[in-house]
């Protein structure tokens, strides 16, 4: 069941004049978990709000204990927010993914409840794409091994299997913004670059697009995987791909786990169909530093092996944590979802001041009042919300509706009033989620 519609909106404050006034920012509780950039903290702190910092993921009641009393949760990769997690957490307005991914998050699941979920897609492209050009010349020159030997005493001056990258040939499967990234780096280097994707993309400088995913694995001499997760590209490159490889290629993969059959490529680089490997994420990663990494790939010559670390730079883990903030400090403070991956995206303007009349002919200044309401998606609701409204006697100066198959979000801008009466009014509607004021 989603949470309580009425979660949001019980605790505000009683003022002199028998208004009410917006929940007050410095009970507003932000919950950052697993070590997020410090800058995510200033900017949220910044706002007023109360925020606790952890530095690792909890998982089952360890997590619920926590995030029960979080009315704002910042996440990375590895805290896991299912559907118990958020039956167990009612006053849970919104969750920060502080990375590029959300498929640790339950988003549907999320959605039906009202919380939507942010991201940041972007802001750690160009550490990812450094990254690969990086292990594309170590893998070529083998620079793992060499460094190995050398550390054992080992001292191997040999050129036996060290390349050039220059003239050779890049296929990127995906070409997003990493992967187009990615081409335009090699390029520079001298490399020839075509690129598999399923959607139409225009190619950067001299890349050019190949028809299919078999086409890729046969002309590249590297191949390096930009893809997101989904049942389409699951094991997308197994036993039947590593075989299209050319004998002596490269594959690398910074996208995720689940793309790579590990055994596959384990037993192609045993038998030197592939020559080296370079793996940043794996179908089952350890939950903390403390746990083992398992892997079959383990102990393999020439693979570079790192843990989740493509978008782990400084500069990378400062703008993630920048922008999701920014998104989560602008959903809560005006409503807008712009930038959410699971609810109608809505961008709002900021509240209009008004005067309201007084003696003398002068007023104070006040701002609408805004109510920001989740509901079912099905037909007759705005009509149900505006019934209300004309029945209260509250002037409407604005309204903003989105939808999608699930949910929809609908946003009024109204004349000051006593909150309570419309929002128990609107609590009663029978397709209501959640609904909040802000003033």
């Amino acid at each position: 069941m989603p949470p309580t519609p009425s979660s949001a909106s019980k605790s505000a404050a009683e003022t002199g004049n028998g208004l009410k006034t917006s929940f007050p920012k410095n009970k507003i509780k932000v919950v950052l978990m697993e070590n997020i950039h410090e800058r995510a903290a200033e900017i949220l702190q910044g706002e007023g709000f109360k925020v606790e910092r952890l530095t690792k993921a909890l998982e089952g009641d360890a997590l619920i204990k926590v995030a029960k009393e979080a009315h704002v949760l910042g996440i990375r990769s590895q805290t896991l927010v299912r559907q118990p997690i958020l039956d167990a957490c009612p006053r849970l307005l919104t969750i920060g993914c502080f990375c590029i991914g959300t498929n640790q998050v339950d988003t549907r699941g999320a959605c039906l409840g009202g919380v939507p979920v942010f991201n940041s897609p972007f802001s750690n492209t160009r550490s990812v794409a450094e990254l690969t050009i990086a292990e594309i010349v170590a893998l070529h020159r083998r620079l793992l091994d060499k460094s190995v030997q050398l550390h054992a005493g080992q001292w191997d001056k040999s050129a036996s299997g060290s390349h050039e990258v220059r003239g050779r040939t890049l296929g990127i499967v995906g070409y997003g913004r990493i992967g187009s990234q990615v081409s335009v780096l090699a390029e520079a280097m001298g490399m020839r670059v075509i690129y598999f994707d399923v959607l139409s993309c225009l190619p950067l400088g001299n890349a050019r697009p190949v028809r299919t995913l078999d086409d890729l694995l046969e002309q590249s001499d590297v191949v390096s995987l930009h893809v997101p997760a989904t049942k389409k590209t699951d094991r997308m490159i197994g036993e039947k791909q590593i075989a299209r490889m050319r004998t002596g290629s490269y594959l690398i993969n910074n996208a995720r786990g689940n793309v790579v059959d590990i055994a596959a490529l384990a037993a192609g680089l045993k038998s030197g169909k592939v020559a080296g490997a370079a793996l940043d994420v794996f179908p089952v990663e350890p939950s903390s530093n403390s746990e083992m990494f398992q892997s079959e790939i383990r102990g393999l010559g020439n693979v570079i092996l790192t843990p989740h670390i493509g978008g782990s730079t400084e500069e990378a883990q400062a703008a993630i944590a920048e922008d999701v903030a920014t998104k989560l400090v602008r959903f809560m403070n005006n409503g807008s979802t712009t930038g959410a991956v699971n609810v109608p995206q809505v961008d709002l303007p900021e509240q209009d001041e008004i005067e309201e009349s007084g003696k003398g002919g002068g007023g104070a200044k006040k701002r609408h009042h805004r109510i920001l309401h989740f509901h079912r998606n099905v037909p007759g609701v705005l009509s149900r919300i505006n019934s209300v409204m004309a029945e209260l006697g509250v002037n409407i100066a604005g309204q903003y509706l989105k939808t999608n198959e699930d949910v929809g979000y609908v946003v009024l801008d109204i004349a000051p009033a006593k909150a309570e009466p419309i929002l128990e009014r609107i609590r009663q509607i029978p397709e209501t989620i959640r609904v909040r004021m802000l003033w």
